[in-house]
């Protein structure tokens, strides 16, 4: 596993993203609402605050996913999943989250809302041409390969 250092700001008064296991790939990120708690009401969506400000490598991004416990248990996603931070802002990390449950969903300073995963990217170079070369699978789509 590649180790990468980025320099980060933290103004909310809570930990740095963390693993939360050893091999985890996503770091948990927690809202930062000195003002108190948010409630999302069903569909609705808000950009939450972390607190945090990154500066990333050139050639990498970060990534923010949903967690999948809020997923599972409340319906609780990110509206842009996954979210794209790039490596040229430096603004503050914002989190849009929405609520898809049926109930309301109160969000509370320091809870646990996302994962945020760091990712090496490359940029693409165009190759225009007439033809692709050919496959076993050519165009077929949305569950062609079936569910055996």
């Amino acid at each position: 596993m590649d180790k990468v250092k980025v320099k980060i700001i933290n103004k909310s008064h809570h930990p740095l993203p963390d693993y939360a296991t050893f091999e985890a790939a996503g770091m948990d990120v927690r809202a930062y609402l000195p003002d108190g708690p948010m409630v999302l009401k069903s569909l609705e969506r808000a950009l939450i605050h972390t607190g945090l400000y990154m500066q990333l490598p050139s050639g990498y991004e970060c990534q923010i996913r949903p967690r999948s416990g809020l997923a599972l248990k409340n319906g609780i996603s990110i509206a842009n999943t996954p979210g794209t931070i790039d490596a040229d802002y430096r603004g503050e990390v914002g989190i849009i989250l929405v609520n898809l449950g049926k109930e309301d969903f109160t969000v509370n300073d320091g809870d646990r809302i996302c994962q945020m995963v760091v990712k090496q990217y490359s940029h693409v170079s165009w190759e225009e041409v007439g033809e692709l070369d050919r496959t076993r699978r050519e165009d077929g789509a949305f569950g062609h390969t079936g569910t055996k």
